[in-house]
């Protein structure tokens, strides 16, 4: 197979034969079972493409949104299909998060729109008119939304217009318009993407300013409060509300340069920090692939009661459009919490 140097893609590297094996990988106390291929059990004759986003209930059932056959899929935590949307109506799904009360949020990033639907699919609001899109950096709601997370606290919906715009708004749990932050740039309180967004039990808002490499903390308010930085393009957020531990997970892209696609240490990866930014463990310390213990792009990231993680990665988009000839690559795993003395 030949190297694709335009894209950085080692074509033997994605198509490695050894995706279905499973792997233990982490450090520091935080070891997890992989799930190896595509995670969940697949209706028949449907199929990822990939999974742009994942999130979890208070009931720890799955909610992967995908770019596929059925655009939402929700799973038990074995991984079994409880219920699919295949109706729903979006353009380009990109970003999943779940309400208090167990309502799901979904960003359509090609539509720029977020919508609010119950547990079993049912729409309840809308947030943007479909197909309009703003102005670039006006500031202005929404120009390619990416994410979305809800304050399990009061509903207060928090919306990262990253592509378009580099902004966050604030909406009521009714869908009004509280305040918006955010500039083009490199200093703090200011994004280049602003990718994903996470709120912890406490209000703290989190944002995956991706390709400043770093994630910026803030208040409800949004007023800056810290940045964590040393990282890889920081693409994917989460908190642990439901496991209560008080963790950060962060999803990394591999951030080396075409020639560099063997280094080491540069994502893609997850990051697991306290909420004061220490890092903790690195799980994933290996480039891109399909071999065990590896990613290609974590784009969503999401954690149970039990810690286990799911993510969701645009293996399509980064990697599978652009091989010759093109395929879809494993874009949903699972990560299994597992004891030390149980390796």
């Amino acid at each position: 197979m030949v190297d694709n140097w335009e894209y950085g893609i080692n074509s033997e590297q994605v198509t490695s034969s050894e995706n279905l094996t499973s792997a233990t990988i982490g450090e520091n106390g935080y070891y997890y079972k992989l799930s190896g291929s595509n995670w969940g059990k697949l209706p028949e004759g449907c199929v990822y493409k990939e999974a742009t986003s994942v999130a979890v209930n208070s009931k720890d059932n799955v909610y992967v949104y995908n770019r596929g056959t059925i655009p939402m899929i929700i799973f038990n935590k074995e991984g079994d299909v409880l219920d699919t949307w295949e109706n729903m109506d979006v353009k380009a799904a990109h970003g999943v998060s779940i309400g208090p009360d167990d309502e799901v949020y979904c960003v359509d990033v090609g539509d720029n729109t977020v919508k609010k639907f119950s547990y079993d699919g049912k729409l309840l609001m809308t947030l943007g008119t479909s197909g309009q899109k703003s102005p670039k950096l006006s500031g202005i709601p929404f120009s390619s939304p990416t994410d979305v997370a809800v304050d399990r606290r009061n509903g207060d919906i928090y919306i990262s217009d990253g592509y378009g715009n580099a902004r966050v708004h604030k909406y009521s749990s009714k869908g009004d318009l509280i305040l918006s932050w955010g500039e083009s740039g490199t200093g703090p309180g200011q994004f280049n993407i602003v990718h994903n967004i996470a709120v912890d039990s406490e209000g703290f808002v989190y944002i995956a300013d991706r390709e400043n490499q770093r994630v910026q903390v803030f208040n409800e308010n949004g007023k800056y409060e810290d940045q964590w930085v040393n990282m890889s393009k920081a693409a994917a957020i989460s908190t642990d509300n439901f496991a209560q531990n008080g963790l950060v997970y962060v999803g990394e892209y591999f951030c080396g340069i075409a020639s560099n696609d063997i280094g080491t240490d540069l994502g893609p990866r997850i990051s697991i920090m306290n909420s004061k930014g220490d890092l903790l463990a690195r799980v994933g310390r290996q480039s891109y692939g399909n071999d065990p213990g590896r990613f290609y792009a974590p784009h969503g990231i999401a954690v149970d009661s039990n810690e286990d993680i799911y993510v969701a990665e645009v293996s399509w988009s980064e990697f599978g459009m652009k091989l010759d000839p093109p395929q879809e690559l494993r874009s949903m795993q699972k990560l299994i919490k597992v004891k030390e003395n149980q390796l």
